[in-house]
């Protein structure tokens, strides 16, 4: 047994505006010099970009029909629905798949009835695209999959639908290989022969500009799909994409859904953790009950138990409460919910203090520089959350591994600035699948291969890993002087927060 070293963290302090430009947004917003140097820091140093920031509006959002396929992928919804052919909304079964499963699948359900929804079992399909789910679709006359925050990597499934006559519309948001799936249109900002403006939506993000590409061409008022955003605003959240830019337009009216009108799925939840409900008076007498729910609550409350569904038994399940029609079907989908998450819960204590155990038993982890355990007997649905918590208290870049139909496979989370799907992929030789992000992916290996795979891995972590990556950033925006807290400085901070208060 041996005590591990945990690092202390360490204070950086963001760089410096131009003063000239402080002075300037300090006069024309009327606030203070620290404040208008906090916005200055944030890249914002214009009235206009100011007035984004702080007042979000719908018109901020960018032209959906800039994403390249967009106009392939709703002319093929188009021609499915002329020719009354089966589609299948397939997603993934975390939250950002299920949102996006339950927002595509509502739109088109409002206006056309051959359309079902189909999420791949985690246990015994796996993530992404799988075989069971092509099959089911071919034996079931589906002609159209439209894949959300799933399929950039599944070539080989898409290409074995398109031989069934089923053809594929793929929405994700996760890194493209060398090359594209044989997918009649493919939504994703990460192409690299993709020019649209902003490329960090989540999967029910590009989901949503999908219904929005089709809204535009039919003339659907915004108003009629704006009440999607509440969906959009959870995964937003809770896959922890940048809030900046469009994300940030999409979860402010996202939150102000949620808040004055959630749909009766998250209604039964919040009633179910007792949410407190305010109300505002209106100059007519009128009261207005509302939520104040913030990102913080996307991300601890509602994200958690939509999540647990899948990691513990179902994702259908999820989907099924977000759809809810009326209040007693919402109510008992929720009760089910809290039932897995509460399951979710006592796996994660106890897998979590098991993966601290075997880190302390073993001499050589403080001269590592990353982390890779296994263990064939541990929860699949909870993996990645234990890799979250371990990257959280060693702060290096983190691999869970259990055993799952005869293979290893995984849950990577990564520190700040430090690229674990790289990583990963430079190990690719030794993985059977991969996929992911920056700082979260999955990956699938033969059991044989974990030892040689945690050597590689450490390697490649440890040539390219900067020594101050290893320890946690706290960031500094200004040093604030006791001499400026002064009663026009708060209130024109209360004025800032206020613009903000919900994201």
């Amino acid at each position: 047994m041996t005590d591990v070293e945990i690092r202390e963290k360490r204070w950086a302090m963001k760089p410096d505006g131009k003063p000239e430009l402080v002075t300037a947004l300090a006069s024309q917003l009327n606030i203070s010099k620290t404040l208008a140097t906090l916005l200055v820091r944030r890249g914002i140093t214009t009235f206009d970009q100011a007035r984004l920031f702080f007042r979000p509006s719908v018109t901020d959002l960018h032209d959906p029909f800039l994403m390249t396929d967009m106009d392939k992928a709703v002319t093929r919804l188009e021609e499915a629905i002329f020719r009354n052919e089966k589609i299948l909304v397939y997603g993934d079964y975390d939250v950002d798949g299920t949102t996006a499963v339950a927002l595509v699948y509502s739109f088109i359900k409002s206006f056309y009835e051959n359309v079902d929804f189909y999420l791949p079992d985690r246990y015994k399909e796996g993530y992404g695209v799988s075989t069971a789910g092509i099959e089911f679709a071919a034996l079931n006359d589906f002609k159209l999959i439209i894949a959300l925050d799933c399929g950039i990597k599944s070539n080989d499934k898409v290409h074995a639908a398109k031989l069934m006559g089923v053809d594929f519309i793929i929405c994700d948001h996760h890194r493209p290989g060398e090359t594209l799936p044989e997918a009649v249109a493919v939504l994703d900002p990460k192409r690299a022969d993709d020019y649209y403006p902003f490329d960090e939506l989540s999967g029910c993000g590009i989901g949503f500009k999908f219904i929005s590409g089709y809204a535009q061409k039919h003339k659907i008022p915004f108003k009629e799909i704006e009440q999607y955003l509440d969906l959009v605003a959870i995964s937003t959240a809770a896959d922890i994409v940048p809030l900046v830019g469009e994300n940030r337009v999409l979860v402010h009216f996202g939150l102000k859904q949620l808040n004055y009108k959630p749909r009766l799925g998250i209604k039964a939840i919040l009633e179910m953790e007792k949410v407190p409900v305010y109300v505002d008076v209106q100059e007519d007498d009128r009261r207005v009950p509302h939520y104040n729910l913030t990102v913080n609550d996307l991300v601890f409350i509602i994200g958690p138990r939509i999540n647990a569904a899948g990691r513990i038994h179902d994702a259908k399940h999820a989907v099924e409460l977000l759809i809810s029609e009326n209040s007693a079907i919402a109510i008992t989908n929720s009760l089910r919910i809290k039932e897995h998450n509460e399951e979710r819960k006592s796996l994660d204590v106890k897998i979590t203090q098991e993966a601290f155990d075997m880190i302390q038993a073993d001499p050589e982890f403080s001269r590592r520089r990353s982390t890779v355990l296994f263990n064939g007997s541990w929860h699949k649905g909870v993996i990645g959350i234990v890799a979250s918590r371990l990257t959280e208290k060693y702060y290096r870049p983190t691999i869970i591994l259990t055993e799952s139909n005869g293979m290893a496979t995984g849950s990577a989370r990564s520190v700040k600035d430090f690229d674990v799907y790289n990583a990963i992929e430079s190990c690719s030789d030794l993985l059977e699948q991969f996929g992911g992000h920056m700082y979260a992916a999955g990956l699938t290996m033969k059991i044989e291969n974990i030892e040689k795979f945690k050597e590689r891995f450490e390697e490649i972590v440890a040539s390219t890993i900067e020594e101050h990556m290893l320890t946690q950033e706290i960031e500094i925006d200004s040093m604030l002087r006791l001499s400026e807290i002064t009663p026009s400085f708060l209130i024109s901070s209360n004025n800032l927060l206020h613009s903000v208060r919900e994201i």
